[in-house]
Parts: C-alpha cells; sequence; structure tokens
C-alpha cells in the first residue's frame, strides 16, 4: 500500500482502532520527514482524532524530533503505591536533634502527597501512575515540574518522576504540550491561546533528577520531547525580535499585576516581552545543551547557544534598570514595567547578569520595604500599591516552587548565606503554621505565619519541598551531582542531625551523621556510611575539604 492509498479517505475510515492511529501516526511522522513542506503542512491526521481530541481542523507542521517520543506510543503502566507504612521503610529517614516536629512535618508531607497518587483513566491517553497537584483532577505543567523536584527522594517507593511522561504521551506532532491536561487526556487549552502552555521547567527538573540519579536511560528518551517543545515555543511564543511573550496563566503566576491597563492580567500576553519566559528559555537551552553534549545529539543543540547569547544581549540591553537594579518586563512602546516581581530572579539560574548587576538585583531581597517580609520571599514587592498583606496569590502571596527556585538559584551563583537565612525563614513560617493547623496549604500570607487568602489545603501538591526537599538540600545541606559524582554536605547547622536510606545513583544508599558543634567556625565532625564511592564536598562557613570516599565507613 502506498502512501496515497493510506491517505485516502475510505482507508482513514477503516482505521478505527487506538493501535491503527497510533501506527498511521508513527507513519506520517517519517513521510513528514521525507515529503516535501507543503506536504508537511497538510491535514494529514482527521481533525477528529481521538488521539488528540480535536474539536477544530488541523494545522500542524510536524516536528520530527516528536517521531523520537516514546512516550506517544508506550503501553500504560499502572503501578500501585504501598501504605505509608511501607513507604517510611524505604523513604530518606532524617534526624534532627531537639526538633521533633520539624522530622514529623517532614513524614507529613510524605503521608499527604501518597494519597495524591492516581490511576490513569482508561483511554485517557496517560500512560502511567502518577502524583496529582491537589487542585482539581487536572495536571498541570508548572505544579508537577516543582513535585517531582521533591519527590525524586521517593524513587525507592515510587517511580514519581515518571508523572511528567503523561505531559510527554500528550505531546502535539508539531511539539506543543498543553500546561493543563485533565483526567481524561483532553487539553484544557487550544494550542494557540495565550494561556495553553509553560512555564518550561520541565528540563528542569529532568537535569535535578540525573544530577541525583545518573538514569542515562531515561535522559535519551527525553532529550528529544524537550528539545521539540523548546522550538515550539521559539516558533510559536516570540516577538519578530526573538524574545518570549506569554500571559498571567501561562507564567503560572495567574493575578501578578504586570500587563498595562486594558489588557487581561490572566489572559493577555499584553503585547508585551515577558521577562521570566526569557529566562526560562535561556535556563533550558543551558540544560539542553548540556543534555545534547551528552548524549552527543550536536545536531538538535546548534542554534541553543545563539539563542542563550541573544536573548541575554537583549535582557542586558532592554530589560535592566540602572536607575532601579532590577529587571522589568517590556511594554510594546519599549518602556519597561515598574513591577518588582518574583520573576525577576528566574536571572539566577542563568548567566545573563553580570557579577555587579546581580548583586544589584539580588539586595533587593534583603530590603524589607521590598521583599524581606516577615515570611519571605512574597511574589510581588511590598513596595507595589497592589500588594496585599494576606497574599491574594500572586500580589503578595509566599509561593514554595518560587522559593525554591530562589533559593537554589541563590546557592549556584555564591549566595550562601542569604539562601540559609531565606530557607530557615520559609521553612520555620511553614513550620509554625504545621503547628496550628497539622497541615500544608497551596501558598501563604507574607506577613504573618498564616496561609494565604483561600489557599487550598492538604496541599502536596509543591508544598512538599519546604518540608522535604528544602530540609534535605538546605538545611541539612545535602546536595548530590552525580554527573560529578560528588556529594556536597553545607553544614549551617549547630546541632547533630543526618539522614539515613539517602538515595544516589542507581543503588546507592548511604547515611550521613553530623555531630553537634559548638560554633559556626568548628570544623564539623561527619560520619558516613555508604554502598557506592563518591567524592564528598565538606562546607561550612568559608571553608571547604574534599575527599574521596569508597564503600564502607568513614569520618571526616
Amino acid at each position: 500500500m502506498n502512501y496515497k492509498e493510506i491517505l485516502s479517505q475510505d482507508n482513514l475510515s477503516k482505521l478505527t482502532s487506538s493501535i491503527m492511529l497510533k501506527k498511521l501516526n508513527q507513519f506520517l511522522f517519517f513521510l513528514g520527514i521525507m515529503l516535501p513542506l507543503n506536504m508537511m503542512a497538510q491535514n494529514l491526521i482527521s481533525s477528529g482524532s481521538p488521539l488528540y481530541k480535536l474539536p477544530y481542523k488541523n494545522t500542524y507542521v510536524m516536528e520530527t524530533l516528536v517521531a523520537e517520543n516514546s512516550f506517544r506510543t508506550a503501553k500504560v503502566e499502572k503501578n500501585q503505591p504501598g501504605t505509608f507504612a511501607q513507604a517510611k521503610k524505604v523513604l530518606p529517614s532524617p534526624y534532627w536533634e531537639r526538633h521533633n516536629k520539624e522530622i514529623e512535618m517532614y513524614w507529613k508531607a510524605w503521608e499527604i502527597g501518597i494519597k495524591n497518587i492516581c490511576q490513569p483513566l482508561d483511554d485517557s491517553g496517560f500512560v502511567t501512575s502518577y502524583i496529582a497537584p491537589a487542585y482539581n483532577g487536572n495536571i498541570f505543567m508548572w505544579d508537577n515540574a516543582f513535585i517531582t523536584m521533591f519527590c525524586r527522594y521517593g524513587k525507592n517507593f515510587f517511580p514519581f518522576q515518571k508523572s511528567l511522561d503523561n505531559f510527554y504521551a500528550k505531546q502535539h506532532p508539531d511539539g506543543f504540550i498543553c500546561r493543563e491536561i485533565r483526567a481524561d487526556g483532553s487539553d484544557c487549552f487550544g494550542r494557540y491561546d495565550p494561556t495553553s502552555t509553560g512555564p518550561n521547567i520541565l528540563p528542569w527538573s529532568e537535569w535535578l533528577y540525573y544530577t541525583q540519579f545518573g538514569d542515562d536511560n531515561r535522559l535519551n528518551k527525553v532529550f528529544p520531547v524537550l528539545a521539540a517543545y523548546y522550538k515550539w515555543l521559539k516558533l510559536n511564543r516570540t516577538w519578530r525580535n526573538g524574545t518570549y511573550w506569554s500571559s498571567g496563566w501561562g507564567t503560572g503566576m495567574d493575578n501578578m499585576p504586570r500587563v498595562q491597563d486594558g489588557y487581561n492580567t490572566i489572559y493577555s500576553h499584553g503585547h508585551m516581552i515577558w521577562l521570566d519566559a526569557c529566562l526560562q528559555q535561556i535556563m533550558v537551552a543551558k540544560i539542553l545543551l548540556k543534555m545534547g553534549f551528552y548524549l552527543e545529539r550536536w545536531q538538535e543543540i546548534e542554534t541553543f547557544e545563539d539563542d542563550i547569547k541573544h536573548l541575554s544581549q537583549y535582557i542586558n540591553d532592554n530589560m535592566w534598570s540602572d536607575k532601579d537594579g532590577f529587571l522589568y518586563d517590556q511594554y510594546a512602546d519599549n518602556s519597561l514595567s515598574t513591577t518588582q516581581g518574583i520573576y525577576a530572579y528566574w536571572a539566577l539560574h542563568t548567566d545573563v547578569l553580570s557579577k555587579e548587576r546581580l548583586d544589584k538585583l539580588v539586595a533587593h531581597l534583603t530590603d524589607t520595604t521590598k521583599f524581606n517580609r516577615p515570611h519571605r520571599i512574597p511574589s510581588l514587592s511590598h513596595s507595589h500599591p497592589k500588594y496585599k498583606a494576606n497574599g491574594r496569590y500572586w500580589v503578595g502571596g509566599v509561593w514554595p516552587g518560587t522559593n525554591y527556585m530562589i533559593i537554589s538559584g541563590l546557592i549556584d551563583k555564591g549566595y550562601r548565606q542569604l539562601a540559609w537565612d531565606i530557607t530557615m525563614n520559609h521553612f520555620n513560617n511553614v513550620l509554625e503554621v504545621y503547628k496550628k493547623t497539622g497541615t500544608f496549604f497551596e501558598y501563604y500570607a507574607p506577613e504573618s505565619n498564616n496561609p494565604g487568602f483561600m489557599a487550598r489545603k492538604d496541599f502536596v501538591g509543591w508544598t512538599g519541598l519546604p518540608p522535604i526537599a528544602e530540609l534535605i538540600e538546605y538545611i541539612f545541606g545535602i546536595r548530590a551531582n552525580h554527573e560529578q559524582n560528588t556529594i556536597t554536605i553545607d553544614v549551617n547547622l549547630l546541632d547533630t542531625y543526618g539522614i539515613d536510606k539517602y538515595p544516589y545513583g542507581q543503588d546507592g544508599l548511604i547515611s550521613f551523621k553530623v555531630q553537634k558543634r559548638n560554633s559556626k567556625e568548628e570544623k564539623p565532625k561527619v560520619t558516613i556510611q555508604t554502598n557506592v564511592p563518591f567524592k564528598v564536598i565538606l562546607l561550612w562557613s568559608d571553608k571547604k575539604i574534599e575527599q574521596q570516599v569508597g564503600v564502607g565507613k568513614h569520618s571526616l
């Protein structure tokens, strides 16, 4: 049968089974590579295909990288999680002298999160069991990316990282991935809706997973998916000068006052250059470059360095205010916004700013009239006229995901003390709310230790980040980099603390114990029990030592 026969209306009508639809789709991708561009742009799949649930005509221009997306044709895996009691036997087990409530909060976050594990519905197109964002039954790109950042520590109990596979399975032929997908597998938005997708942080989650476990197989599988989505954004979410646009929903920061009057805060792109969308693409391009170098995907990444240079130059030349020492969105008339928001701090995950400019940007985080409020860090500067003491969502609310973004970025850029101060402030405010309520919330008020206005409760959800990821990485200071086979122990606490069953690499299980100290200047005494070798980097105060450790027990 030749391609004309396959594409005939009579034969299309016979391809009613899902198996045949998948085979046809694979064949069409092959044709998309071989046929002329004018044929590629034609409607090659019925607009009523259940694969995409499209109520409109198909205008896809095929992205060849999507042909490598194995998630789209994967068999469904339904993993039934064990009980919480079973989970406690395999999850990392922290201890912290005289801080029992903090440890209780850690376990409570896992207990609530495990209850949010869902099974894919039949005929949804989802390919695996997943942890839901604890919101409305749908899965969200923004939420699930942050959720998997703390859930990676639960790999030995449940394959949480595979929750992202359902987004990959629903990737469209042109590379688009919807930011919110219903449990039945249908997209919540058409792909050209300004609110349909973003923020593009899935590669960040995948890279964190890789640096924890060194899973080459997963890296190889997700790379073409992530590269195709990056290319879709570049093709469909840029202005004529190559800068990016989004919307309130598209950035994940729904009602932050960013667009000019006359535009809808949530739904409109406002004819504006959106700073965070640009910075995230730079961050993602850097991650994809690292993936591509490792996987030797030279052709796919050849333009990424140029993309980074172009966007970085534009941001420095046009979106930085020397007067304010801050980065802003840019309006259609080339003037800058005056809204100082947490969105600017995605710069910490790029090399856009010089050290001098970055210092000025970071200084706002210590300013009590701006971002240094009773609960750090409010999403909107306290100096903004629309700032709300109860948070009112993104007009001041403190959000675990964006706090994690800032803390991790500060560490990467060398602002260790500030990262510690913010971590402890945020963690302790979440702890105080936990003590009063016994649970976690979607976001928190910036002016008191209370939940944010109408914040959803039992939100694990991304609020697993403070009690789990921030405890391990920034309070206990244990951070893995499997790519370099190093584990950092950044000791700030004076108490005795440690963790057992810390997962590292394919089969690594490590125990760390740090003894009590009398001062921050005192060298920490650390005991390590490990079944895999690695290099330990021990940090305290302004000091540092490195030591190779082999299998067995070691004292530093």
